[in-house]
């Protein structure tokens, strides 16, 4: 579904997709529909989906026969509106037993169990709340107001009185936005967020702001950062400052989600009026999340500037030792220095993340891995002075899935990588943390799996925030390295150094070998790594850049220190220089060991599309040599040479036509319509400049002979 967006130019935040194909019973028509109506910053999970989502015309024809008496609409719609779908309230509120109701005609759109109530398809709410007057919804959520009274839940009978009220409820309010906090803190961010926006249209000025502070501290923790830049910003400049202090933090990082940079403001500026401990409190949190923000983002100057201004809170308040130690140990981290104190602080962020990244880059990324299970077991909720009630919030759970993600890669466990990556993208926003890093890993880790980008990796790409930083000539160069195309990959690499060699602070695989110029240069500068990333790093360079006086030394000694690797795939890299420069050298016994090696271990860490380069050398190899290798298709160069222009749906389009395979044949083969193969065709033509299945067959003929 994800590719098939793509191709509408819909992209869509994996996350996004996997709410709506539960709210859509994985109806992929529907999800469709429901994408062409939704905003680019709802589909991308800049701002929450529409509740309800609208009305399309395949929901319409498939409830449009749909026959329900008064009773039994006025119960679907009542669960329509429910917070939290528990069935004795809407037992109360319908005057039937469950048996009843699971007996009537009314059954069969909805599933009892557990004390709870859903809809059998959850397309038919959509339906439901489409076709029932704006009156007739009041009415019902009076009715269930009153059932909450009488139960005692005065957080459900306020949320639905605020709704049924066609004129401000003030007396709502302030019971909502107190619920919402809660909500939020508890790690329920949507659903505080939804509260929060309702109690903000029931009332006016500090109470108000109060609603608006909540409402956009809940959208920062669900990755909302559109919706919070718009409920946040509001409070400034006339808000009271209490407000303004309380909501400065999450504005700063909203802002930088959003637009790729922290704000462009003196903290100084912003500092509290008054002597009062609780907004130094908030404007010194603000200062500490200023400085990692611009670490995040390269921006050292920015990150002095506001770790002065945390230096200045910290002494105020007396937190140097919980957030000021800390938080200047992580952000000269993220910004690329390995010398800092062993300072750790306690939480998710200060605590787990911090103590996780330092074991590692001292070489110990099991440890780390621990630390960061340990966080995230759930048996301890441990407060983290850095963000104190986000402990839980899906952003912070973004970032702790992002780093676990980057130690497994640095780990070597590169299958398992993408899979933890792929896990985390379907129910959290794994672009937004260090400034796309995870949109990186994902973009790396498809192409040392599948040799190509996946859906997965171009989605989150579709959605990347401003200021993220993607090496896109990195994974060209990766990609063409793998397709065989050595001269492309060494060209795009050099280029890449040649433009200033972008990068993210933490060291994801690249080709970093390749940037040497024929005579030798130097690489750029690396990035924060473990010592094993390091040396195998170190290794590659000596290799490449070894003569042949002093290549058998240099062979040497590179051999017998990549056996102290740990990380198959840092070792494989090496294994695969070496069996490359062995062949260079016309000694393919060596060469050969090296490469079976370097198969071997790529296998084993999950990098599956380097195990086939790999493989591919192996039988250039043996033909050379004149072994018998086994029979291959007639026009794999020629795929070979146009994977690297065409998308992998396209090019399999291309390869069934070269063969003959008519449009209706090929649409049975890959189980696309007609249609979608006459577009996939018509892009082969303009990407290969041919008019016709003929010129693309004789194309195809003579780039595989040429080959």
């Amino acid at each position: 579904m994800l590719d098939e967006l793509l191709e509408l130019d819909l992209g869509c935040a994996p996350h996004v997709l996997a709410r709506l194909a539960a709210d859509l019973d994985a109806d992929a028509q529907t999800i469709r529909e429901v994408v062409e109506r939704l905003s680019a910053d709802q589909r991308h999970g800049r701002r929450p989906l529409p509740a309800p989502l609208p009305l399309v015309p395949s929901i319409a024809r498939r409830f449009e026969a749909t026959k329900l008496d008064d009773r039994d609409r006025e119960l679907l719609t009542a669960l329509s509106v429910s917070l939290n779908g528990r069935l004795d309230p809407l037992l109360e509120f319908d005057g039937r037993s469950a048996a009843a109701i699971a007996a009537a005609p009314v059954g069969e759109h909805v599933r009892l169990h557990a004390g709870r109530v859903r809809f059998a398809d959850p397309r038919l709410s959509i339906w439901i709340m489409a076709a029932t007057g704006t009156a007739a919804i009041a009415r019902v959520h009076e009715r269930l107001s009153a059932t909450f009274r009488l139960r005692g839940d005065r957080m459900s009978a306020d949320w639905h009185r605020a709704r049924a009220s066609l004129e401000s409820a003030p007396e709502t309010a302030v019971e909502l936005t107190s619920i919402a906090r809660q909500l939020s803190e508890a790690g329920h961010p949507e659903r505080a967020l939804l509260l929060a926006k309702e109690a903000a249209q029931h009332t006016t000025g500090g109470a108000r702001d109060e609603a608006c502070l909540v409402a956009g501290a809940s959208a920062v923790g669900a990755g909302f950062a559109a919706e919070a830049v718009a409920w946040l910003a509001g409070l400034y400049p006339h808000a009271e400052e209490r407000w303004r202090l309380m909501g400065l933090g999450g504005l700063l990082v909203a802002r930088a989600f959003e637009q790729g940079a922290v704000p462009d403001v003196d903290p100084r500026a912003l500092r509290p009026s008054t002597d009062d401990d609780e907004g130094w409190c908030h404007w010194t949190r603000a200062a500490a999340l200023g400085a990692v923000m611009c670490a995040e983002r390269g921006d050292r100057s920015g990150m002095r500037l506001w770790l002065d201004a945390l230096r200045e809170g910290t002494a105020r308040i007396g937190a140097e030792r919980e957030l000021r130690d800390p938080i200047v140990a992580l952000s000269w981290l993220i910004a690329g220095e390995r010398d800092i104190d062993d300072t750790v602080g306690s939480g998710p962020v200060i605590g787990g993340m911090l103590c996780a990244l330092r074991a590692a880059l001292d070489g110990d990324v099991d440890l780390g891995l621990r630390a960061l299970a340990r966080g995230g077991s759930g048996v301890a909720a441990e407060a983290d002075p850095f963000v104190p009630g986000f402990e839980r919030s899906p952003v912070v759970q973004a970032y702790r899935a992002v780093i676990e993600v980057l130690l497994l890669v640095w780990r070597g466990d590169i299958g398992r990588a993408r899979d933890r990556l792929i896990q985390a993208a379907l129910v959290l926003p794994v672009s937004l943390p260090l400034a796309g890093l995870g949109v990186v890993l994902a973009r790396r880790l498809d192409l040392a799996v599948l040799g190509e980008l996946g859906p997965f990796a171009r989605s989150l790409t579709a959605g990347l925030l401003a200021g993220a930083r993607i090496d896109r000539l990195v994974d060209r160069g990766i990609q063409s390295f793998l397709a065989g195309s050595f001269d492309d990959a060494a060209a795009t690499i050099r280029l890449w150094a040649d433009l200033g060699s972008a990068r993210t602070t933490m060291t994801v695989p690249a080709l970093d070998e390749l940037a040497l110029d024929p005579d030798g240069g130097s690489t750029p500068a690396p990035s924060i790594e473990p010592p094993e990333i390091a040396l195998g790093q170190r290794l590659r360079m000596r290799l490449a850049t070894a003569g042949d006086a002093r290549w058998r030394s240099e062979c040497i000694d590179v051999r017998e220190a990549a056996r102290t690797l740990r990380s198959p795939f840092a070792r494989a890299r090496v294994e695969t220089m070496l069996g490359t420069q062995h062949a260079i050298r016309d000694d393919h016994p060596s060469a050969r060991i090296h490469l079976q090696h370097a198969e071997r271990l790529f296998e084993l860490s999950g990098a599956t599309a380097w195990a086939r380069a790999i493989r591919g050398r192996l039988d250039r190899l043996d033909a050379r040599e004149g072994s018998i290798v086994p029979a291959t298709d007639p026009l794999s160069a020629c795929r070979a040479a146009w994977s690297l222009q065409l998308t992998a749906r396209e090019l399999e389009v291309a390869m069934h036509a070269v063969r003959g395979a008519a449009n209706r044949e090929i649409a049975e083969i890959l189980t696309f319509s007609v249609r979608t193969v006459e577009v996939h065709l018509g892009r082969v033509f303009t990407k290969l400049d041919v008019r016709s299945r003929v010129e693309l067959t004789v194309l195809a003929h003579r780039t595989d002979h040429h080959l």
